[in-house]
């Protein structure tokens, strides 16, 4: 009876641990996302009337933008988690920058999307 129920308690947790093999994995997520209002755009799910956002700065224009995206995307990884994070998924992008060649600084702002 014991090797029985042994066998058993083996067996079921075979069948559950394939089972939860065979789900797809998503990217992390911290849950904060939750606490806003959501909307589709296309196939994305994106944040509804909140955006993020961040500066940079550099020797030139190239420089400054990428600085910027960086600081969008490491905040937005922080609080939502990566899936959130990819700045080519969010929408309503605003760059402005200022300064001269040798010292500009770029602010932006964007609304976090994942792809799905």
């Amino acid at each position: 009876m014991r090797i029985a129920f042994l066998s058993l308690a083996v067996a079921a947790a075979t069948a559950s641990a394939a089972a939860v093999a065979i789900v797809p994995a998503q990217a992390d997520e911290t849950g904060m996302a939750g606490m806003h209002s959501w909307r589709k755009v296309g196939r994305k799910t994106c944040l509804s009337g909140h955006q993020h956002d961040g500066s940079g700065s550099g020797p030139n224009r190239k420089v400054a933008e990428w600085q910027a995206i960086r600081s969008w995307a490491g905040f937005t990884e922080l609080e939502y988690g990566s899936t959130w994070a990819n700045f080519g998924n969010a929408i309503e992008k605003r760059m402005t920058c200022s300064g001269s060649p040798g010292s500009v600084h770029c602010d932006l702002l964007a609304t976090p999307c994942r792809p799905f």
